[in-house]
């Protein structure tokens, strides 16, 4: 008899050699948990009843060769809701539940909201559900996550307005609407970095969504922040997920940009990763 123990041991052990135990031990559950449409509580309380895994040999073979687990199982959880997400989609993060946390307390009075980059909808869904006042829309270059975006806010009751646009050349055209807020989590990591981070990252996520050229890695924010001046309603907020190492460069951006009360926010790992900013009043 196969129990559940012994098939998170054996996939805990497979996928030991990359990464740490603590991640390999919340791995290993995570998927047994999720393919075998178990909660966490019933591995953990009842880790001897028995498991059949037909799924287990498959998914050695994905985690070993550093895919990512939630490209494994299909999904991922973003602020306590599940979003179908797939190879050509970003996977949501920790930091982004802060900067959209930090939105819904804020913005409360929003009627109109744009999420720029939205890829698997984690924000436009999130922020539609938990601001149910606020009219969202949310935009994409990516016909394949836009259809991934579509999927979420249909499967969730989300009341999402999605179009198609190039945040670099077109947003403004796409969506003549005034906005109260504009959100983004926009490509920003320099490509020099790439050979930095860890393959699960670098060898799946789609590199659109997360590579920028080394000599101009703020393309996204001068563009958006550019569109915002009249996007934004005066008095209008701008907010932006950043790299860590780019919060005073972009602080200096958007002042150039005539923005004013800018709030640079650290995220739970003391990183400056989360930039608001407001459209001066006429």
């Amino acid at each position: 008899m196969t129990t559940r123990r012994d098939i998170t041991t054996l996939l805990e052990a497979a996928i030991g050699s990359l990464y740490d135990p603590r991640e390999a031990r919340n791995i290993a559950l995570t998927a047994v948990a999720e393919l075998a449409q178990l909660p966490w509580s019933a591995l953990l309380s009842d880790p001897d009843a028995e498991l059949e895994a037909p799924w287990f040999d498959r998914v050695v073979a994905e985690l070993t060769a550093g895919r990512p687990l939630q490209y494994v199982t299909g999904t991922a959880e973003f602020l306590g809701r599940r979003f179908a997400v797939s190879e050509g989609v970003l996977i949501p993060r920790p930091e982004t539940e802060e900067l959209v946390a930090w939105i819904v307390r804020d913005e409360r009075h929003a009627r109109r909201l744009l999420d720029v980059g939205t890829g698997s909808g984690c924000i436009a869904a999130t922020l539609a559900l938990e601001l149910p006042e606020t009219d969202v829309f949310a935009a994409d270059l990516s016909e394949r996550a836009l259809a991934m975006a579509a999927t979420n806010c249909r499967t969730l009751g989300a009341s999402v307005t999605l179009r198609q646009a190039d945040a670099l050349t077109d947003l403004a055209g796409r969506f003549p609407e005034t906005f109260d807020t504009i959100v983004s989590n926009p490509p920003y990591v320099p490509a020099g970095d790439r050979t930095t981070m860890h393959p699960n990252v670098r060898d799946y996520e789609p590199a659109e969504a997360l590579f920028v050229p080394d000599d101009d890695p703020l393309r996204f924010y001068r563009a958006i922040a550019q569109a915002g001046k009249t996007m934004l309603a005066p008095g209008g907020k701008l907010y932006f997920e950043i790299y860590h190492t780019a919060a005073e460069s972009l602080h200096q951006l958007l002042v150039r940009e005539g923005y004013t009360n800018i709030v640079v926010r650290e995220d739970m790992n003391r990183k400056p990763r989360m930039v608001c900013s407001t459209k001066a009043k006429a």
